[in-house]
């Protein structure tokens, strides 16, 4: 399976890591960006490419995207490779494991945060199970989507009342005026368009600076104490 690796400045103790999911657009230069950043804060960073390697593009994701909705399926093999390569590489802190995601990738971080043993979860505008019992022993759960993201706010209120309802610890946020994939600076024809439906689209420097903060905030709690 390709994979991104960004590593933090050498020396030191092991670091905490990072697993980063990426959108439907898959492993592009916006998830490299990402993981660069948490590796600039101190953290090593792996960005899995969960469309890579079982055939035609296309049908790699259909199959994917199949098995975030199936709860099963070879992706979340893939994840769980991801996470025991990462595991045994020398800058890395076993015991301090945490998963961010985007859309897609925020649903797979949720379900991963359940089976996988992690210490945090940042899903980003992400699917949520309807049942709450789907969610039992998930990690602490830091959680954003912008409020004028139609399709995924009821998601996000959902994974609220469920983290609740589980006594789970978690940081959820609805930013205001906020569309789908504002933390992503996506680039090209498919992103022009989407800017113009229903899920508003588009990069928000302001809400994704804040979210940035909320989640370092959160990760530094639940992985480097």
């Amino acid at each position: 399976m390709r994979a991104s690796l960004a590593l933090p400045s050498p020396g030191g103790t092991p670091r905490p890591a990072v697993i980063v999911l990426h959108e439907i657009y898959g492993l592009n230069d916006d998830i490299r960006r990402i993981a660069a950043r948490f590796a600039a804060e101190g953290y090593v960073a792996l960005a899995p490419d969960l469309f890579d390697g079982r055939g035609p593009r296309l049908l790699c994701v259909a199959r994917t995207l199949r098995a975030l909705m199936r709860g099963r399926g070879p992706a979340f093999l893939d994840l769980e490779a991801a996470r025991l390569w990462l595991c045994k590489r020398p800058e890395v802190d076993e015991s301090k494991l945490g998963v961010v995601g985007f859309c897609m990738g925020g649903g797979f971080a949720t379900l991963f945060a359940v089976r996988a043993p992690l210490d945090v979860a940042a899903p980003f505008y992400g699917a949520t199970p309807k049942s709450v019992e789907a969610l039992m022993g998930i990690c602490p759960v830091v959680a954003s989507c912008g409020d004028q993201d139609r399709f995924f706010v009821p998601q996000a209120q959902r994974l609220g009342r469920h983290l609740e309802e589980l006594g789970v610890p978690h940081d959820l946020k609805l930013y205001p005026g906020v569309g789908h994939s504002f933390m992503n600076k996506q680039s090209g024809l498919m992103a022009k368009v989407m800017a113009k439906g229903p899920m508003t689209v588009g990069y928000n420097e302001e809400a994704a600076e804040d979210a940035w903060r909320r989640m370092l905030s959160f990760f530094a709690e639940h992985l480097e104490t």
